[in-house]
């Protein structure tokens, strides 16, 4: 069966994350509120790196399950990381968590049990900063991906395949992304194609869409444009999305229409969660 094979750090896993830093991420989310695209984008990319490695330390450290990168896309296509990983493309997971850039303190809400709010103070490690400048290539992320992880599969043709998540606001400025899409999900390990994933932070006020099976709600052609070139779930995604009270259908693709934050948390970690990937 496809979408099998053990991850280890023998045969690691990769992510490769493609973040939209274009002019437009200073706007806010369409779902409401005032908090700029970039800010939300760049706290949910910084808590799911705090998760991997979490998810991969043991008593004698951070075990080499994945190999992780963040590229973003505005001014330039490049390496998101800041610190002493600013340039790499794909590091391992043991590096994200020996050095982040920074550490922040932070206020963290949740509920009390009892019908108020606790406010708590938390760190978060930052490895990527909030950016908002230029246009959108994502032509030449997904080329630049496509570099990336053509090496990748044929140094590590018996892994579990990339999984590639692209975050955007907007349309492509530099062309028609279908084709580099395709190209992308063309590549291939002996357990399956490259799994790509969109998450689209419109500002459009329409109601958000999570995994949908069809672009018949979608409610313009960019919305339909990023859910034809996302690739269908694997039956273990499916069945961790469900298992979050999420929509995902037989059919259902990795797409996420103007989600709010905590939806857009969700979909990253249905995308990158371990256990999806055995």
């Amino acid at each position: 069966m496809a979408y099998s094979a053990e991850i280890s750090r023998a045969n690691p896993g990769c992510f490769l994350f493609l973040i939209d830093q274009s002019g437009s991420m200073s706007d806010p989310f369409g779902s409401g509120g005032t908090r700029r695209k970039a800010d939300g984008l760049a706290d949910a990319t910084n808590k799911l790196l705090q998760t991997l490695v979490l998810k991969c330390a043991k008593e004698e450290g951070i075990r080499d399950y994945f190999q992780v990168g963040v590229l973003g896309y505005g001014n330039s296509v490049g390496s998101a990381f800041g610190g002493a990983l600013a340039g790499r493309d794909l590091v391992m997971v043991s590096e994200i968590g020996n050095n982040p850039a920074r550490v922040e303190d932070r206020t963290r809400e949740r509920e009390d049990g009892v019908g108020g709010i606790l406010r708590e103070q938390i760190k978060l490690p930052v490895w990527v900063d909030p950016v908002a400048s230029g246009g959108t290539p994502m032509c030449a992320a997904f080329s630049r991906a496509k570099d990336i992880l053509t090496s990748w599969v044929q140094q590590n043709s018996a892994s579990y395949p990339p999984v590639v998540i692209n975050i955007t606001d907007g349309e492509a400025t530099d062309g028609d992304p279908v084709a580099g899409a395709e190209t992308l999900r063309g590549l291939y390990t002996n357990d399956g194609q490259v799994l790509l994933l969109n998450a689209h932070l419109s500002s459009n006020p329409s109601t958000p869409t999570i995994f949908p099976n069809s672009d018949a709600t979608l409610p313009d052609q960019f919305a339909r444009t990023l859910f034809k070139m996302s690739s269908e779930l694997t039956p273990a995604m499916r069945t961790a999305a469900q298992s979050e009270g999420l929509p995902a259908s037989e059919g259902a693709k990795g797409f996420v229409f103007n989600g709010d934050l905590v939806s857009i948390i969700k979909f990253l970690d249905i995308g990158t969660r371990p256990s999806n990937l055995r």
